[in-house]
């Protein structure tokens, strides 16, 4: 059953404390170092360059600008969000530490091959697959 306590009542049998003030570290790093990031945007915008280079067409410009705007926006966002808290301590891993201590992940431990594998392996397959498709198209021309 649902009781309805007054106010009064509330006040007087309340213990009102102090809130502990607790400093929680966020880490927005997201560990990987800086050259990860930098060879998945290099990917992506190659395979704009590829695809602008290989089918060049006027219609196809605007387009191009924009979805280049949209990956450097993608990335560069998250930049900027990990230096928002000027105490925060935690920086990225260099690739050193990455290859001596690896990076945890939601599934165990990573080797840094591993996690290098993981984080260039779709801009790998977008960046072949422009190449593969200019290919094709320049063929079948």
């Amino acid at each position: 059953m649902v009781k309805h306590f007054s106010r009064e009542l509330v006040a007087e049998q309340a213990r009102i404390v102090e809130t502990p003030v607790k400093h929680h570290e966020v880490d927005r790093t997201f560990e990987l170092p800086r050259g990860l990031y930098v060879a998945t945007v290099g990917l992506y915008l190659g395979f704009i360059a590829v695809m602008a280079a290989g089918l060049p067409s006027s219609g196809l410009a605007i387009p191009m600008v924009i979805f280049a705007f949209f990956i450097v926006a993608a990335f560069g966002v998250p930049t900027i969000w990990t230096r928002l808290s000027p105490e925060t301590r935690s920086k990225a891993l260099s690739f050193g530490q990455l290859k001596t201590k690896g990076i945890m992940t939601h599934t165990g431990r990573l080797p840094a091959r591993d996690a290098a594998v993981q984080v260039l392996i779709l801009p790998a397959i977008v960046f072949t697959w422009g190449l593969v498709a200019v290919t094709v198209a320049s063929l079948v021309r």
